[in-house]
């Protein structure tokens, strides 16, 4: 079953994240990822969100988790945790 890693962010430093953000399509890759959203003008038609979301596919949720946890994306993520705030969740599709 495909699994989704969805994200909001505000980005607070645009250098600082765009080295996390340069780095990230061939680390997902590796765990067989796939964007489908990668920041994008985006519209609000209920509540409110962040200005940059993300949407990256995975084969299953195992995939997903092993590319989050991986040495790879752990080495890269401080620099996203430093220079933005966001949510992260790790969603099943159907």
């Amino acid at each position: 079953m495909a699994a989704y890693v969805i994200a909001q962010i505000e980005v607070t430093n645009l250098d600082g994240y765009m080295e996390y953000a340069s780095q990230t399509v061939a680390c997902a890759e590796k765990f067989g990822g796939t964007f489908l959203v990668k920041g994008g003008a985006a519209e609000w038609i209920e509540g409110k969100g962040a200005a940059r979301n993300v949407v990256i596919e995975f084969d299953t949720t195992e995939a997903a988790k092993r590319f989050y946890y991986s040495d790879e994306y752990q080495k890269i993520l401080p620099l996203a945790l430093n220079n933005s705030n966001r949510s992260m969740v790790l969603v099943e599709g159907v």
